[in-house]
C-alpha cells in the first residue's frame, strides 16, 4: 500500500534519474553528470526518452491516487499541465517547454507531498469508523447554564464556542482538548475512539 500511495515519488525520481543519467538527451543536466564523470554516458541508450516518458505518466497515475485519497485536486491540477508541457516539448523538439514540464512534476510531487503530511498530521480528528461515534453533544455554559446541542466536527477539533445567551467565549479547561471534552454530554470523535486528539 505504501508504493501504490508513493507512486508519484518513485514517478518523479525516476523521471530526474533518467535526465541526469542521460546528458546528451538532457544538456541542462550535463554539468551534474559531468562533475559526477558521467559525461559521455547514457543510462538507458536508446531507450532513455520511452523510459522518461514512462516515468511521467507514472507520477501522474500517482497524481491521481493520491487526489483518490486525499481529495487535493492542486497536485493533479500542476501534474496535467506539466505532462502535456513534456509531451508537447518532446514532440516539437523544445527543450525548453520538457524542462518546464519536469520543474512543474516535480512542484506537483512536493505540494502533493505537504498534502500527505497535513492528512497525517489532523488525521485523528478523522474517525475511521464513523457508525460507532455519537456527533451530537450538549454544551452548557458554565456561566449562564443555558444548554445547546451541537453536531461536533469531524475534520478539526473546536477550541471556541460563543454562548447563545449570555455570549461568553467559552475555552476548553486545561487538560481538555476541546471544548465538548470540557463542556460537552459528549467527548470529541477521537476520544470517543480512543485516539489522541489534536
Amino acid at each position: 500500500m505504501k508504493i501504490i500511495s508513493g507512486i508519484d515519488k518513485i514517478g518523479t525520481v525516476g523521471l530526474f534519474i533518467t535526465a541526469i543519467f542521460s546528458p546528451c538527451c538532457f544538456p541542462l543536466f550535463a554539468f551534474g553528470a559531468t562533475a559526477l564523470g558521467l559525461g559521455g554516458f547514457e543510462l538507458f541508450g536508446g531507450w532513455t526518452m520511452y523510459i522518461f516518458m514512462a516515468m511521467v505518466v507514472i507520477s501522474n497515475i500517482g497524481f491521481y491516487i493520491a487526489y483518490k485519497k486525499h481529495e487535493c485536486l492542486y497536485p493533479l491540477m500542476i501534474s496535467v499541465p506539466s505532462a502535456l508541457l513534456i509531451f508537447y516539448g518532446y514532440y516539437m523538439q523544445n527543450m525548453t517547454l520538457l524542462y518546464i514540464g519536469m520543474f512543474g512534476i516535480l512542484a506537483a510531487t512536493i505540494v502533493n507531498y505537504y498534502r500527505f503530511y497535513l492528512d497525517k498530521k489532523y488525521n485523528c480528528c478523522k474517525p475511521d469508523n464513523m457508525a460507532k461515534v455519537n456527533l451530537a453533544s450538549t454544551l452548557t455554559c458554565p456561566e449562564c447554564g443555558h444548554a445547546s446541542t451541537e453536531t461536533m466536527p469531524t475534520d478539526a477539533c473546536q477550541f471556541f464556542y460563543d454562548c447563545k445567551k449570555c455570549k461568553k467565549i467559552l475555552k476548553p479547561l486545561p487538560g481538555d482538548c476541546c471544548i465538548y471534552c470540557s463542556y460537552g454530554s459528549v467527548k470529541c470523535p477521537p476520544i470517543q475512539t480512543g485516539e489522541k486528539c489534536c
